[in-house]
C-alpha cells in the first residue's frame, strides 16, 4: 500500500487533498448550519465562468476562477443581506449566468487554453508544489480565522439579528466566512473539480450532523469524515484506477450511509430527556422535586 507514496505527484495528491479534506467540512459547518449548503455548488458555476475567461484571455485558471469566484461571493452576500425575501431566486440567477458566461467564453476560445474535463471533473494527479504551497496557505488562514473568531461565528450561526444587536460586526463576519468560501471553491476545483465541490462542503458535515452532540462536536467530527474520505478514496481510486474526485465523493456518500445507521442506534440509546446524568438534569430534576 506504500508504493503509492513513492510518487512524487501522489505525495502532492495526498497532502493537498487532506488539506481540502479539513477546510471544506470547517467552511461547510458554518454553511450547511444556515442553511447554505448550495452556495458551494452556485460558485462552483461562477469558479466556471472564471476559468473559461482566464483561458480566453491568456489568464491564470486558478487566479481567474479565484477573482470570479470573490467577486461573486461579494455580490451574493449583498443580494442576501438587501433582498432576503428573494434572495434564493436572486442567487439562481446568478448562478446560471455564470454557466451562461462560462458556455459563451469556452464557444468564442477557438484555442482551447484548458482542459475542461479537469476542471469539471478534478485533476488531483496534477498538482503542482506551487498548488499545494497555494492550498496549505489557504488552510492556515480558514483555521486562524475560525479559531480567533469561533464564538461570534457561533452566534452568528444560529441567530444572525441577535449576533447583529449584541453589537458583533455582522456584516464583516459574513464577508470573510463568503470570500473563505469563494476560495475554498476555486482551488478545490484542482481536487475534486467544480461540479463536484459543493459535496465536499456538505457530505462531511452532513455525516457529522448525525452523530455529533454539540456545535464544536460537528465541526470536529466533519473534518474527521473529511479525512476519512479523502484517504479512502485516494486509496481506492488508486488501486482501482477510477477517477479521485468522483470517488473521493462517493466514499463520504457511503459514510454519509453509515453515519445515519449509527446516528439512529446512539438516538435509541439516549437516555429520556432530564435523565442524562448532567449537572444540568440533576439540578432541573431537584427543583422539580422541591
Amino acid at each position: 500500500m506504500l508504493e503509492m507514496f513513492e510518487m512524487e505527484f501522489m505525495q502532492r495528491a495526498w497532502l493537498a487533498g487532506l488539506i481540502m479534506a479539513v477546510i471544506c467540512p470547517l467552511i461547510g459547518s458554518f454553511l450547511v448550519l444556515r442553511r447554505q449548503s448550495l452556495i458551494g455548488d452556485g460558485l462552483g458555476h461562477i469558479a466556471f465562468a472564471g476559468v473559461a475567461g482566464g483561458a480566453l484571455w491568456g489568464y491564470s485558471p486558478v487566479l481567474s476562477a479565484a477573482a470570479a469566484t470573490v467577486l461573486g461571493a461579494l455580490a451574493i452576500e449583498r443580494v442576501r443581506v438587501r433582498l432576503s425575501d428573494a434572495a434564493d431566486m436572486v442567487l439562481a440567477i446568478f448562478f446560471y449566468s455564470g454557466m451562461g458566461l462560462a458556455v459563451i467564453f469556452t464557444g468564442l476560445n477557438k484555442e482551447g487554453g484548458f482542459n475542461l474535463s479537469s476542471v469539471l471533473f478534478g485533476s488531483l494527479m496534477t498538482v503542482s508544489g506551487r498548488d499545494l504551497m497555494i492550498v496549505a496557505l489557504l488552510g492556515l488562514c480558514t483555521i486562524i480565522f475560525v479559531v480567533l473568531f469561533y464564538r461570534p461565528l457561533q452566534y452568528l450561526t444560529f441567530d444572525e439579528t441577535s449576533a447583529r444587536v449584541a453589537g458583533l460586526p455582522v456584516e464583516r463576519l459574513n464577508l470573510l466566512l463568503a470570500l473563505l468560501t469563494a476560495l475554498t471553491v476555486a482551488l478545490s476545483m484542482r481536487i475534486v473539480g467544480l461540479l463536484l465541490v459543493s459535496a465536499m462542503l456538505v457530505i462531511p458535515v452532513a455525516c457529522a450532523l448525525q452523530t455529533a452532540r454539540s456545535f464544536a462536536g460537528t465541526i470536529m467530527q466533519s473534518m474527521a469524515y473529511g479525512l476519512l474520505s479523502v484517504a479512502l478514496g485516494l486509496t481506492v481510486s488508486y488501486y482501482a484506477n477510477l477517477a479521485p474526485g468522483g470517488t473521493i465523493v462517493l466514499t463520504g456518500t457511503a459514510l454519509f450511509l453509515g453515519s445515519g445507521v449509527v446516528g439512529r442506534r446512539r438516538a435509541g440509546s439516549r437516555p429520556a430527556p432530564g435523565k442524562c446524568g448532567c449537572h444540568i438534569c440533576e439540578e432541573e430534576a431537584a427543583g422539580d422535586a422541591r
